[in-house]
């Protein structure tokens, strides 16, 4: 695998293009989504979109993402840490969904496409039916609350 060397975190686009990891986060009936990318690089991306694939970068404020690579020898992991308080989409009422992928980059360039779910025909991470991960916002706070005792 082609995998990017570590940088001071940055926000960059098109990240989609190398080796990258994405989270695409909608609240369950709503044509709004956002969308993080995340490079073992430590780069990262952030975008708001009011419907398929109708998107401006978002704004973080003063809290970019928090992310970790670890590289073994036949493993990669990625960690990376957002403030959902922040998400303009939280203030809707309903479940989350999210789109959990990752764009994978060989060393002779070939890219290969990886989901939790793939919607028909060519991958497209943007389609509502890759939204495979269903949270309840009553797991949210059991989670947020688990964390901090």
């Amino acid at each position: 695998l082609l995998i990017p060397p570590c940088r001071a975190p940055l926000r960059a686009d098109h990240l989609w293009q190398h080796m990258c990891f994405e989270a695409f986060v909608s609240v369950q009936g709503s044509p709004e989504y956002c969308e993080f990318n995340f490079s073992p690089s430590g780069e990262w991306a952030a975008y708001e979109f009011s419907r398929y694939r109708d998107g401006v970068p978002l704004e973080v404020g003063g809290l970019p993402p928090k992310i970790t690579a670890r590289r073994g020898d036949e493993r990669l992991d990625l960690d990376a840490t957002i403030h959902t308080p922040r998400l303009p989409i939280m203030s809707q009422n309903g479940s989350l969904q999210l789109g959990l992928c990752a764009v994978i980059e060989e060393e002779n360039g070939v890219l290969s496409y990886w989901a939790l779910k793939h919607p028909p025909g060519r991958p497209d991470f943007h389609h509502p039916d890759g939204f495979a991960l269903k949270i309840e916002r009553r797991d949210m706070k059991r989670v947020s609350q688990t964390k901090m005792e």
